[in-house]
């Protein structure tokens, strides 16, 4: 057995000095502002690193500090977000910048930075590290993948009892390691080198003591017992004009799921409105269900309720939904 005090020490320093010379450029790790780090690790949750560079870039560039975002309108705010989805985060997290605001300054504490709206311990504990140097290690995916190969085990990473062993085995590897750099450069090592197929081992700087690589089951770990299905939907949206304008609905602002946003109407909102002319078809995919929407012309002559023509000047000022977006697109 190997003396895993030493072990913990050597593994921090292989890693995060590999993680100096090999890490991605990426604009969030070039401040310590811990507003712009929690803006980046809200915006990560679900989206890829490369996808959210722009909409990071273009989301500081509008709303730089709390106060910013705090005044803002939720509708720029939507604006602003269209098109990374789950717009939950941008609601939560203005009313965070709120909360940032009325406190005076950002909170330096876990406790604190976790009571904000919707950040969860993950996020919590990367903030904290980056920006205030707390010593907590981060758990997400990547070093969930990570963990997994390196101790070998091939427990379900799906099961809370996993996690947990996880997480205290991150905490074990931590060690006496600068937090905020340990933590990124575990979260880098699975975004770029220990990869969910095909791991780049002979480029990993802590494969001499990978017991995944030791015993050639990388292919196999980490093992995650639970799978859902997606469901597949099909569903007919329409684009319907009338002296130049565009009829459109918004969804509930109190609503979960895309609440303010812009949409087309569709075949289920609209059954008697004969469609004409098939623009297209696009495939749209949000958590475990598949959408392939058809996008049809079609003629309405007098006004729906819950819906409103359009101006196509005003689109650009409006929160409209990815899919009405694709499917305008395809005029």
């Amino acid at each position: 057995m190997r003396p895993r005090g030493t072990f913990a020490l050597t593994f921090a320093a292989k890693l995060t000095s590999w993680y100096q010379t090999a890490k991605r450029d990426l604009p969030w790790r070039k401040t310590s502002d811990p507003y712009r780090i929690l803006v980046s690790e809200i915006m990560l949750q679900q989206t890829r690193a490369q996808a959210v560079i722009p909409y990071y870039e273009k989301f500081i560039e509008r709303f730089p500090t709390p106060a910013d975002l705090a005044q803002a309108s939720e509708s720029d705010v939507l604006h602003s977000w269209s098109g990374l989805g789950y717009y939950q985060r941008a609601r939560n997290l203005q009313r965070a910048a709120s909360r940032i605001v009325q406190a005076g300054s950002f909170p330096r504490d876990y406790e604190a930075i976790r009571a904000l709206p919707g950040v969860g311990p993950y996020t919590a504990a990367a903030v904290g590290s980056i920006a205030f140097a707390l010593r907590l290690a981060v758990v997400d995916g990547n070093v969930l993948r990570v963990i997994a190969r390196l101790t070998g085990d091939s427990s379900d990473i799906g099961s809370p009892a996993t996690k947990l062993r996880f997480e205290s085995e991150a905490a074990r590897l931590l060690g006496r390691a600068d937090p905020g750099q340990f933590n990124q450069a575990m979260m880098e090592l699975g975004a770029t080198i220990c990869l969910p197929r095909n791991p780049l081992c002979l480029l990993c700087p802590v494969s001499g003591g990978c017991q995944a690589r030791l015993q050639s089951r990388q292919g196999e770990l980490p093992v995650k017992l639970k799978r859902i299905d997606p469901v597949r939907v099909k569903t007919t949206l329409l684009v319907i004009e009338r002296e130049g304008k565009i009829l459109l609905w918004r969804r509930d602002p109190a609503s979960q799921r895309l609440g303010g946003f812009w949409e087309l109407p569709s075949t289920e909102e609209l059954p008697r409105v004969k469609a004409r002319q098939t623009l297209g078809s696009f495939r749209h995919s949000i958590t475990n269900r598949n959408y392939i929407f058809t996008v049809m012309t079609a003629k309405l002559s007098g006004a729906s309720p819950g819906f409103k023509w359009i101006e196509p000047s005003q689109l650009q000022q409006l929160p409209l939904s990815t899919t009405a977006k694709k499917a305008l697109a395809l005029l």
